[in-house]
């Protein structure tokens, strides 16, 4: 489509597009027609208009107003007329500071990430964790009550990672303890994917030194990491942002749509695992997405690697159509690449 566009209506659109990027507000041809780049008489901007209406890349809101981008005139734009720019020194620093995951849990250390990159866009940031796939140090189970357990894992590079358990009723502390040196034992130096079907085996074959009950809670243990329908964990820094611009009744109820997608999460973490299959920076704008209700809105996320290049993650930003792109697609892009770093225990 841009190349079916000539050098003026390329200019007109893209004049239109930043305008409406920068105020929210229709463009009409005496405004464009007085600026320098443009070097058109208001007739000649009407008929360059005319022309992007009839390819479906703007639309007048009203009668006798100026023109908007329509979501596909957006994306050509993107795609097409974008030019990204460079994080100042203080945006960079900003990331870096929240992106140090020394002792911290894994999900503490990314929501602080996200939560960062959703204050420098001003939308909602997200992120989708993987479960802990590296090489263990230590695992501990914590005695939380009569049928809950917490349990413990410290990797290799310092990161902190919980989950909760159910135990069964009675449990003797001694189990924990015994449950606790077998899996330290059998784990450390291993991530849960090497160790995972040696312990099942040696639990069925009832070569482990263990009791039933102790075994139960090693197997509850492992199945805490093991996946289950939604491994992943979803999640969500910044939802008041999405609150900034609401100008009408109809914005505030494509934001409670919006947050009602975000609570529920399960479309919203089905969409993020089909982007973890891509690489680079991906943005949904508006109705391009059907699996929750992003009318309105434009997503922008880039997957993220562990230590051994692959794809685990995914983070990024909803926010409004009117988005900055050309300042959130490089902080989401940034940020992505100095999570793969934190994942990797050399931090390259």
């Amino acid at each position: 489509m841009i190349e079916e566009l000539d050098a003026r209506s390329r200019q007109v659109f893209r004049e239109i597009v930043e305008n409406y990027l920068a105020t929210g507000e229709p463009v009409g041809s005496r405004l464009l027609s007085g600026r320098r780049r443009i070097a058109l008489s208001p007739a000649s901007v009407r008929s360059v208009m005319a022309q992007l209406e009839r390819f479906g890349l703007l639309y007048s809101p009203h009668t006798s107003a100026g023109r908007l981008p329509t979501e596909a005139g957006l994306r050509l734009f993107v795609d097409g007329l974008l030019e990204v720019g460079n994080l100042s020194r203080e945006e960079r620093r900003t990331i870096d500071g929240h992106c140090a995951a020394a002792g911290k849990r894994m999900e503490d250390a990314l929501g602080e990430a996200t939560g960062a990159l959703s204050g420098l866009c001003q939308g909602a940031g997200l992120v989708l964790a993987p479960r802990i796939d590296r090489p263990l140090r230590h695992l501990e189970f914590v005695a939380l009550g009569p049928e809950r357990a917490l349990v413990v894992i410290v990797t290799e590079d310092g990161m902190v990672e919980n989950r909760i358990i159910e135990v069964p009723r009675g449990l003797p502390p001694s189990a924990m303890i015994q449950a606790s040196n077998y899996l330290s034992a059998r784990l450390a130096g291993r991530t849960f994917e090497e160790a995972a079907s040696d312990i099942h085996d040696e639990i069925a074959r009832q070569q482990a030194a263990l009791d039933d009950l102790t075994a139960r809670v090693v197997e509850a243990g492992l199945a805490s990491w093991s996946g289950g329908d939604n491994p992943d964990t979803l999640i969500v820094r910044g939802r008041a942002n999405l609150l900034q611009e609401i100008e009408a009744i109809e914005d505030l109820e494509r934001i409670r749509l919006l947050f009602d997608d975000l609570e529920s999460k399960r479309d919203l973490i089905q969409l993020l695992e089909l982007t973890k299959q891509a690489d680079g920076v991906r943005i949904f704008i508006g109705a391009e997405n059907s699996l929750f209700s992003l009318s309105g809105s434009s997503l922008i996320v880039a997957p993220y690697s562990d230590s051994r290049e692959k794809i685990v993650g995914v983070i990024g930003v909803i926010g409004p159509t009117r988005t900055n792109y050309a300042k959130v697609i490089p902080m989401v892009d940034y940020t992505a690449r100095l999570i793969g770093r934190m994942l990797s225990p050399d931090g390259k």
